[in-house]
């Protein structure tokens, strides 16, 4: 096996370690025993459990962005994309269990300032593209010049973290997509021109 696949085949069961039994339980052990090598075979790929994790926060970044840009292809306002955008983020929130949130909290129980710093900036990538798309639509006279968008765009991330954190604490006793669309249409009456007709 080449080492792009072992890698990938690493990272997938470490994945698959913290969707089972929780971020506590990952040790380069436990992942070992999961792809059927030694730990010395784990550490000819990477160095130390630390930098399994970053790559995995690069998958992340990867799969918010690339909801972004999926949406960009299909809607036809900024408004609708970042609404589809939104959509597709908690759609996959429910079908892996809410997984990034545990693969940041690990990163976060780890305290290592490198990841730490990775994480972050890979936040603040994506609260700009969302910004970007707040600052187009401002363009399309679909938001009102007067908003800020930075907060706004900080609002929408904290929102997919916050309703994330609620559906996990309760035991994912609701349906996300379903709770969100109550959040937008209460976010959209608060920053939408005059005029902004409202879907049902």
């Amino acid at each position: 096996m080449n080492s792009d696949a072992r890698q990938q085949q690493i990272v997938d069961a470490t994945r698959k370690l913290i969707f089972k039994y929780g971020s506590g339980h990952v040790t380069v052990r436990k992942i070992a025993q999961e792809v059927g090598i030694s730990e010395g075979a784990i550490y000819r790929h990477f160095p130390s459990k630390n930098s399994i994790m970053s790559l995995m926060a690069d998958h992340i970044a990867d799969n918010l962005l690339g909801d972004i840009n999926k949406a960009k292809n299909e809607a036809v306002t900024r408004l609708e994309t970042l609404d589809l955008a939104m959509k597709n983020h908690f759609s996959a929130i429910e079908q892996r269990r809410g997984l990034s949130f545990r693969i940041i909290a690990e990163i976060i129980t780890l305290g290592d300032k490198q990841l730490n710093k990775q994480v972050e900036e890979i936040i603040g990538k994506y609260i700009n593209s969302l910004r970007d798309l707040l600052s187009q639509a401002v363009a399309s006279g679909e938001i009102r010049k007067d908003v800020d968008l930075h907060a706004a765009a900080v609002l929408l991330f904290s929102m997919i973290q916050g309703l994330g954190n609620i559906w996990t604490l309760s035991n994912r006793n609701f349906n996300l997509v379903e709770r969100y669309e109550e959040l937008w249409n209460l976010f959209l009456r608060i920053i939408v021109t005059d005029g902004y007709v409202f879907s049902s």
